[in-house]
């Protein structure tokens, strides 16, 4: 056990603990360690049924993802007693997800892509290093987010807004919604990341629609605000902070398109049964919004954006994403560098242009 701790205290001495943004900048062949807590772990068998294992890994400055192989080793040092795992038998290592761990790794190169395999595991004091620090949350704050959301809500009109602080204000989910992740893994996947892309959605799809409204297309602001802000509603119900963000079952089998549409319907008719005063046209028009948002059936809408509305917010929103995959990739460039690797969600590279 000696060399255990002599090992790890030899890590910290070199600096060789880094941040997973500097994990992205490091080149073939490069070690590293790592510390954060496990946003996704799951086990693999190779085409030889040998077992290894998928892992994210989150540390509050962004995440890595990669491979722990069946010749790796799994420590437990946790506890006053240090000992070796079985990654097959022990608890502690068949349920790494939202545990905070050690991971000891090298670049290596996979289909002229960088990969990150790690062949030490150290699962730590639970309490000494608690998962929920190493939660990654929106570089923006919670007061910037909710002031510009109360702004986005004063440029509507009744009933729109009247129906916007009942669904978010009295039946309460703002609790849930300023906090929420707004995915695991592609973008804005941290502590208030589905606030900031759906302000960010808001603040484009508003101004896009006032600049057609300006051309003389009867474009209605107030439905594309409302649509803006709760495209995405069905995400509270297939995310969860645990504390990293995860799928839960429903976002798996249903999808947050579909969980979302049958939320918003049923609170709109809640609202109107108190309330009253949001037309049957009206509904239908945000809740179009809300199934079309996506805009293909290839990415998950069951139907087409059919409205300037709806084309307009599904627009924004791919926009973010792609936005948002711009600066992520980017800012892990190194140097001179201005090119970045194949980013397959988005299906091309990134150029970051560097001051002439």
């Amino acid at each position: 056990m000696s060399d255990l701790k002599t090992e790890l205290r030899e890590i910290q001495k070199e600096k060789r603990r880094m941040t997973t943004p500097e994990v992205r900048k490091l080149s073939k062949d490069a070690t590293f360690y790592v510390l954060g807590v496990v946003s996704r772990f799951a086990q693999r068998k190779d085409k030889n049924d040998n077992p290894f294992w998928d892992i994210a890994i989150m540390d509050g400055e962004g995440q890595i993802e990669g491979k722990i192989w069946g010749s790796s080793e799994w420590w437990n040092i946790g506890g006053d007693v240090r000992y070796k795992m079985d990654p097959l038998s022990d608890e502690n290592a068949k349920k790494l997800d939202g545990k905070t761990v050690g991971l000891q790794g090298k670049v290596v190169e996979f289909r002229d892509q960088n990969q990150y395999n790690f062949n030490a595991v150290y699962y730590v004091d639970q309490e000494k290093y608690p998962p929920y620090s190493f939660v990654r949350r929106s570089p923006i704050s919670v007061e910037v987010m909710e002031s510009a959301f109360h702004e986005f809500l004063d440029m509507c009109g009744e009933p729109v807004k009247g129906f916007l602080e009942y669904l978010f204000f009295e039946r309460g989910i703002w609790q849930t919604y300023n906090v929420w992740p707004a995915a695991v893994s592609l973008h804005h996947a941290y502590v208030g990341g589905l606030l900031e892309h759906s302000l960010a959605v808001t603040r484009s799809a508003a101004g896009i629609a006032q600049n057609y409204r300006a051309g003389g297309l009867e474009v209605d602001v107030d439905v594309v605000i409302a649509g803006s802000l709760l495209h995405d509603l069905g995400k509270l119900e297939s995310y969860r902070l645990s504390p990293a963000p995860e799928m839960t079952l429903g976002g798996n089998v249903v999808d947050h398109i579909v969980l979302g549409y049958h939320r918003f319907m049923a609170l709109a008719e809640e609202y109107n049964k108190k309330q009253g005063g949001l037309s049957e046209r009206c509904v239908l028009a945000i809740g179009h919004i809300l199934v079309s948002h996506h805009g293909s059936r290839e990415y998950g809408s069951p139907v087409l954006p059919a409205t300037p509305e709806a084309l307009i917010v599904s627009v924004a929103d791919e926009l973010d994403f792609k936005i948002f995959s711009w600066k992520e990739q980017t800012s892990q460039l190194d140097g001179e560098k201005e090119v970045t690797e194949f980013v397959p969600s988005v299906q091309r590279r990134f150029w970051k242009v560097h001051p002439a």
